[in-house]
């Protein structure tokens, strides 16, 4: 029987917001439950139960209650949630309006900002008042080229408190990559900064804006957050104004929330856009509100007396995410600029001087931490925190004990994972459980995740296609410019139809959890058998040698061999000796069969702009095949160092 790193105590059980959850269905149903297994089946077996269930006990405010929570659930997609209901996102995220801190802002060479919930209610009322003078109404588009700071959270606000829809993207997107996005959107209002900090470097934003603003003719008004200089130059950017001089200055403004149906458009989030122009997938306003408050006050266990940091940029879908835990009160903390800058041990003395209880980042971060030999829990007075939460890829098993050995033994580690495509999780962190290394704790709540075989069979104890057999209320609307759906369906629904294909190579485990092998669509064929390329990192990048690695397939003699290349770590040298060890490394601990044909050092490894590698992008490269949307990359010169390399001929 396997072991469990960590297990809640008792006290702990007893106060989590998923006990009271637990007592709050049974008193409404008559049932019994008293585990996290018995609440799941329930969750996926009256679907329209659960979803109302979560609707009451998280407060959700609506100035009309939906007359029925689902049209059908056995409908997917197209199933329609919570009709009827009207309520405004904006307001549910500003329930709160009294002197506790709603925001934190700490950056780069910055002090820190604090912003009460009274005072982020009335900066957003001063914003909103400017966008309603400036005729955004509801169902037009606001955007954000912007850092993750105040500014940012308080724009998304202001635009959905009128019924706006609110899209974004970090600065660090090219020209090309932004208007990629915003292009086909088309937005009324664009709201970006003068630059940003990274790695202790300025980064003028002041010329990309201008070509920009040269493809996107929708845009009214370019509203510019001073970031880098208090008074920027903008004379040579058309349409622009600073900040302080577009949003009202007067006090007491009172905030209209625009009372909107449940399917309302919110956000407008996107694909990677590596594999071809972003898709543009519309999210409703009551699916995303509910779907993050389960997550949030449910299986992050989170409340008013939680400050929380997710390292994400405003690119990815965790920046949403984190914005809605302020519907719970809790003090959001904004982090922007490097996580190593100016050292390893950075973010850790944030944690301490924050009191961070809740601690969210990627899988990379942490292994990349232990590379370092950073050790937080000898550091830094880690004594509030109580979990971790890691997701963008894989968590590896060395990443568990590392986590537990030198951050803090007493926390919830809860690797997650999900999706843009839903702005949530399928599988994530479960307060009342153990945390077994290697795994994701269980499948969310309401959520009926399956692992498909080839012909679509469900699956337990082996490798497959992660899939959801029924709908979920933050399925997206519809794609943008995608009229009869044809995008929408083939983007999850063409290889099981009525199924939801996420596209994660996955396994469910006997202790009820889950394991993610990496993305079904990077998949390693090599005689016919489907290998995840997670379990060829956690090999390669255990040795001290190796600083990073990518895992491609390449076309052979009529069948695929695995490709995998390798960053070197500083003053280290890919010998025939390290090949060799590699390789016997992932033959004993993994299979013959997940062993590289060839493994060749590259001088860099290219991801995209949230960090995730980019298999498909390389994979297209060594066969001579084109890249398209290149300023999806964070570092779209690295895919140069894989064109016509001549160990791939050998």
């Amino acid at each position: 029987m396997k072991e469990p790193l960590w297990s809640p105590s008792a006290e702990r059980v007893a106060r989590a917001n998923l006990t009271r959850f637990l007592e709050f269905v049974n008193s409404r149903h008559g049932s019994a439950f008293r585990s996290y297994d018995e609440l799941y089946r329930w969750s996926v077996a009256e679907i329209p139960a659960f979803w109302a269930a979560v609707w009451e006990f998280c407060g959700v405010i609506a100035s009309r209650g939906f007359d029925r929570v689902v049209d059908d659930p056995g409908r997917m997609p197209g199933a329609r949630w919570f009709e009827g209901a009207r309520l405004n996102f904006a307001e549910n995220l500003l329930r709160f309006r009294d002197d506790r801190v709603a925001l934190v802002f700490r950056g780069e060479g910055r002090e820190a900002v604090r912003i009460t919930y009274a005072g982020l209610f009335e900066r957003t009322a001063q914003l909103a008042q400017a966008l309603r003078g400036a005729g955004v109404a509801a169902g037009d588009r606001v955007a954000g080229y912007l850092p993750n700071i105040p500014e940012t959270v308080i724009a998304m606000l202001a635009a959905t408190s009128i019924g706006a829809a609110w899209s974004s993207c970090s600065p660090d997107f090219g020209t090309r990559g932004a208007v990629d996005r915003f292009g086909q959107i088309r937005p009324k209002i664009l709201f970006a900064a003068d630059g940003y900090l990274f790695g202790g470097r300025r980064f003028d934003s002041r010329e990309r804006l201008g070509g920009i603003m040269a493809e996107l003719p929708t845009v009214e008004r370019l509203v510019v957050v001073p970031f880098l200089d208090e008074r920027p130059d903008l004379a040579a950017i058309p349409r622009a104004i600073l900040y302080d001089a577009f949003a009202s200055r007067e006090a007491g403004l009172p905030l209209p929330f625009a009372q909107l149906p449940a399917e309302h458009p919110l956000y407008i989030m996107y694909s990677s856009g590596t594999t071809g122009p972003p898709k543009c997938m519309v999210q409703g306003t009551a699916g995303i509100l509910v779907n993050h408050l389960k997550e949030l006050v449910l299986h992050t266990d989170l409340g008013r007396d939680d400050t929380i940091l997710y390292m994400t940029t405003c690119g990815w879908m965790m920046w949403n995410w984190l914005v809605s835990a302020l519907a719970v009160g809790a003090t959001v903390v904004l982090y922007d600029g490097a996580p190593f800058h100016p050292d390893p041990g950075h973010l850790w003395r944030l944690a301490e001087e924050e009191r961070l209880t809740v601690f969210g980042t990627s899988a990379r971060y942490l292994t990349a931490l232990e590379k370092a030999g950073v050790r937080p829990g000898r550091d830094c007075d880690l004594g509030p925190l109580r979990a971790i939460l890691s997701t963008g890829s894989p968590l590896p098993p060395e990443s568990f004990r590392y986590v537990y050995r030198e951050v803090k033994e007493d926390l919830q580690l809860a690797s997650i994972s999900g999706g843009t495509d839903l702005n949530g999780c399928f599988a994530l962190g479960n307060p009342l459980g153990p945390v077994y290394e290697g795994e994701l704790q269980c499948r969310g709540l309401g959520m009926r995740v399956e692992v498909f075989d080839e012909e679509g069979r469900p699956v337990a104890g082996q490798k497959g296609e992660l899939v959801c057999t029924a709908p979920f209320p933050s399925m997206p609307l519809y794609f943008w410019n995608d009229p009869d759906g044809e995008k929408y369906r083939r983007a999850y629904f063409e290889r099981f139809p009525g199924v939801w294909a996420h596209g994660d190579f996955a396994e469910l485990t006997g202790t009820g959890g889950m394991i993610i092998h990496g993305r079904s669509d990077a998949t390693l064929n090599p005689g016919g058998v489907r290998i995840g390329t997670a379990e060829i990192y956690r090999q390669a990048e255990a040795l001290p040698e190796i600083a990073d690695s990518i895992c491609v397939g390449q076309r052979w003699e009529g069948d695929e061999r695995v490709i995998l290349f390798v960053r070197m770590a500083a003053g280290c040298e890919l010998t025939g000796e390290l090949r060799e060890r590699l390789r016997r490394a992932i033959r004993e601990n993994v299979s013959p069969r997940h062993v590289p044909a060839r493994i060749i050092a590259v001088a860099d490894i290219p991801c995209t702009i949230n960090m995730k590698k980019v298999e498909l992008a390389v994979r297209s490269v060594i066969h001579g095949e084109p890249v398209k949307n290149r300023d999806a990359l964070a570092n779209p010169e690295a895919l140069e160092l894989y064109r016509e390399l001549p160990e791939l001929a050998e």
